[in-house]
């Protein structure tokens, strides 16, 4: 049985202006090497939810401990530290950074966290290959189609080998075949690396690959029969 402590959120709770009541009462817990699927209607919170889980946005109530460690324990440098070491994040929107290239997009949180540029230009050259991008390191994002931007996005996302992977419709712009390389990635990112994998998605491909499957609803997380 996976370990529960890695991600564990208690009775969390978010409101939007109106107000609106996107989810309350929410608890989740996810173990190392562990994947969990969120699905859900539009509108109904499954991003913010990622953007909580992250420490980029605040709840209106509740807590979300990584490893142990409480989002709302730490102030905006130790949250962002945190951010950087321990988790990874696939963004609905890329966030690649036009003037640098491939390489260093996906370098970039290794950067952050370690003076070794040689070492972490081997890992980013490794983790692109890993995507289908070998020998695309030194091109720039104008050169990439919205797929191929999306397995930049994950191979960056990857690369540090974070305890947590947040991921926002990870497969939404690929073709079926990328698709499932990427989709192994993340199973072998989660059990073999011991990291603990949320995706928010409306794939069913991509929620079968996830031990669970829960549907966010104002009430919170409802587990789906599989």
């Amino acid at each position: 049985m996976a370990d529960p402590s890695l991600l564990t959120v208690c009775a969390l709770a978010k409101s939007v202006p109106g107000p609106r009541l996107l989810f309350g009462g929410l608890n989740l817990a996810v173990g190392a090497g562990e994947i969990v699927a969120i699905t859900g209607e539009s509108g109904v919170g499954k991003s913010t939810l990622l953007n909580i889980l992250a420490g980029l946005d605040d709840a209106d109530g509740g807590e979300v401990a990584i490893e142990g460690i409480t989002f709302g324990g730490l102030d905006e440098t130790a949250r962002t530290r945190l951010r950087r070491e321990r988790i990874g994040f696939v963004f609905q929107a890329f966030h690649i950074l036009p003037y640098l290239t491939l390489q260093q997009n996906v370098a970039l949180p290794l950067a952050l966290v370690s003076p070794d540029a040689a070492a972490a230009r081997v890992e980013a050259k490794a983790m692109l290959a890993a995507v289908g991008l070998g020998g695309r390191g030194e091109g720039y994002a104008r050169d990439l189609s919205g797929g191929e931007l999306q397995r930049v996005a994950i191979a960056r996302a990857l690369v540090h080998r974070p305890a947590l992977i947040l991921a926002d419709e990870p497969t939404g712009n690929l073709d079926s075949e990328t698709a499932l390389r990427v989709l192994t990635l993340f199973a072998d990112a989660a059990r073999e690396r011991g990291a603990a994998a949320v995706l928010v998605t409306h794939s069913d491909a991509t929620a079968a690959i996830a031990d669970r499957v829960l549907t966010l609803t104002t009430e919170g997380l409802v587990e789906r029969a599989r």
